[in-house]
């Protein structure tokens, strides 16, 4: 977990964990189920490895999901929410929900 002071506003620092539009893909993709790196960068979009394993990075240190790394040649790699990471499916829920009811009522004004 993280050993940085947390923002007194818990939207802050709900932002602060998911604020990038990236972290927030990842999350939605991963609600799913386990994926392995290559899984990620598909569906994620036009990600570039670097900003993927960065997020990624991010996102195992604050608890919002799990790396698990399997012996083999070459390695596999998979991440896979936490229940912390799963607690957030409710916002991004609210969220595709907003995102639809925006996208009609700007497909209607055209």
């Amino acid at each position: 977990m993280m050993r940085k002071e947390l923002p007194t506003c818990p939207v802050e620092t709900t932002l602060m964990l998911i604020g990038d539009r990236w972290k927030v893909l990842i999350i939605r993709d991963l609600l799913d189920g386990t994926k392995r790196f290559g899984e990620l960068k598909k569906s994620v979009g036009s990600i570039s490895q670097k900003v993927l394993t960065t997020n990624l990075r991010a996102m195992e240190e604050s608890g919002l999901l799990s790396r698990k790394v399997y012996p083999e040649v070459p390695p596999r790699v998979e991440y896979t929410l936490t229940e912390t990471g799963y607690s957030l499916k409710p916002i991004l829920d609210a969220m595709s929900e907003w995102g639809t009811t925006y996208q009609q009522k700007i497909a209607k004004l055209r």
